[in-house]
């Protein structure tokens, strides 16, 4: 799986491949942490990102803002305390 997306960076981005500027970004799926997977990245020297841990405050719960957009987190943090003032009058 590792070797044609290798491979396809290399055709795709040349420039990238070239200065070794590329990245890839994991994610946290066990499929991704494997041994198999991380000795390939490293033998060939792709610089890999992890995701940050998931915060443990979350507001997936709050139905009222599931597919808007904030401007930033002042924005989401004030939508999110008046959604819970809201539920918790009710």
């Amino acid at each position: 799986m590792l070797r044609p997306l290798r491979d396809a960076v290399r055709r795709k981005r040349l420039e990238k491949w070239r200065t070794n500027s590329s990245f890839l970004l994991h994610d946290n799926a066990p499929a991704h942490r494997t041994v198999l997977g991380n000795d390939f990245l490293a033998k060939n020297n792709v610089v890999t990102l992890e995701h940050p841990l998931y915060s443990p405050v979350c507001i997936w719960f709050l139905p009222a803002l599931k597919g808007r957009r904030f401007c930033d987190a002042t924005d989401i943090i004030k939508n999110a305390t008046e959604e819970l003032k809201r539920l918790s009058q009710k």
